[in-house]
């Protein structure tokens, strides 16, 4: 299991007071860019997405407001004021505090704040600090602990998470993670069911090449999920900070991305982790402009309002999806509705792949059954005569002829011999 960021070595700590004196300069070699007009905080300066993806226009509609979305991840910090929109949590993990906003795992223990910040940060004042795409969107918190130290086996924790989810209220879920496996445990066929089937929208990251992934892993690969790629600055698919696989539904940026971590410490960062927030934070905007939308349309609004990438012809593209995600055609454009998941039916897919490869042990039938007269009495077979003895017309037709033949033959033969006999005792007698 991996989350899906480029690895912490390459997280570059930024501190908002030398930002400020730098004129809204960063470390190492991160391009500086031009601060929104409406911008005065170089901290939202550096939120590049919320123009460039429709953000800041769908907020002119709404913030979110009324959507729940789940983290799914390390646990939500619990000091920062960025994170005051969370209003619930759990640990399934063994290992974190019961509101699940205790950081755990074996690494990136900051990893579910960041995702938690892209996706519904309150900022820390009405035009400072790092803002989230649905600030006025509430978080659930449910910590897991990737890596080996967790009690809990991943697979169960995944489950125990989806389904508390579900029950407190989420009406989106955030996984920010991938097994680099493309097959699932078959216990998450019901989870990720009973997600679907309570009307919830699953969002999840297709992986890194930085962190191994070479194609999209479970979660992702589970039909009717919102997998979310990556692109860089120019909306160019990336290369470390993304993968690639036919379950890619849109894109969002992966690089050069802020997260907030639990201890209120402003980082830089890129992976998918960061792309997928961004558009469950967009998937809360459209959930909160358009209530009467279930999870299908939500999803279906998103990726049909995508911006195609020039170049593609043919979609979803294994690198783009559907195109590059538009917060606000996704909120405001007009998109028919659809009855089914345009991304596929779990449901159907367990019923090809699952339970079509089980045996049913009790067939039902499909027609009457149909009445066939009785077949007439067999006769009764001739007890099998042993072919060592001879039957009766061997006796009549062969044996008899050929012994009757044969004492002929002896007689005769004896006959002769007699005469023969007779004629030379006759030729040896003594003339008178």
């Amino acid at each position: 299991m991996h989350v899906c960021d480029s690895g912490a070595s390459r997280v570059r700590r930024l501190v908002a007071a030398a930002l400020a004196v730098a004129g809204i300069a960063t470390l190492t070699g991160f391009a500086t860019p031009s601060p929104s007009p409406v911008d005065s905080d170089p901290i939202r300066a550096l939120e590049y997405w919320l123009d460039d993806y429709g953000v800041r226009d769908a907020w002119q509609t709404t913030k979110g407001a009324g959507v729940t979305i789940a983290v799914i991840d390390t646990g939500i910090g619990k000091g920062p004021v960025e994170f005051s929109g969370v209003v619930g949590g759990t640990d399934v993990s063994g290992l974190g505090s019961a509101d699940g906003r205790t950081p755990v795992g074996a690494r990136d223990t900051d990893h579910g704040s960041w995702v938690a910040s892209l996706a519904a940060s309150r900022g820390t004042g009405v035009d400072t600090g790092m803002i989230g795409v649905a600030p006025e969107a509430e978080l659930l918190s449910i910590s897991v602990g990737f890596g080996s130290t967790s009690a809990v086996p991943f697979v169960e924790e995944i489950a125990d998470a989806i389904y508390w989810a579900v029950d407190n209220g989420a009406d989106i879920i955030n996984m920010s993670f991938t097994t680099n496996t493309q097959e699932w445990d078959e216990s998450w066929d019901d989870a990720f069911l009973y997600a679907f089937e309570h009307d919830v929208v699953v969002v999840a990251a297709a992986g890194n090449r930085d962190s191994g992934t070479t194609v999209v892993g479970a979660p992702a690969t589970i039909p009717g999920v919102l997998v979310v790629g990556g692109v860089d600055r120019d909306g160019v698919a990336s290369v470390g900070a993304s993968t690639q696989g036919i379950t890619i539904a849109v894109s969002a940026p992966s690089e050069d991305l802020l997260g907030v971590s639990a201890d209120g410490t402003l980082v830089e960062w890129n992976g998918t982790s960061g792309a997928a927030p961004i558009v469950a934070g967009i998937a809360a905007l459209v959930r909160s402009a358009h209530p009467e939308l279930d999870a299908d349309d939500v999803i279906n609004r998103i990726i049909q309002t995508a911006t195609p990438v020039e170049g593609v012809s043919w979609v979803p593209d294994p690198l783009y999806g559907y195109g590059l995600v538009d917060a606000n055609a996704a909120v405001n454009a007009i998109v028919p509705t659809v009855s089914t998941n345009p991304l596929g039916s779990l449901a159907e897919w367990i019923r090809l792949h699952r339970r079509a490869a089980a045996a049913d042990p009790e067939p039902t039938a499909t027609t009457a059954p149909v009445e066939i007269d009785p077949l007439p009495p067999v006769d009764e077979a001739a007890a099998q005569a042993n072919p060592l003895l001879p039957t009766e017309d061997t006796l009549l037709y062969a044996t008899i002829p050929l012994t009757a033949t044969t004492l002929a033959a002896i007689l005769v033969g004896l006959g002769v011999t007699a005469a023969v006999r007779r004629v030379r005792l006759a030729s040896r007698a003594p003339r008178r």
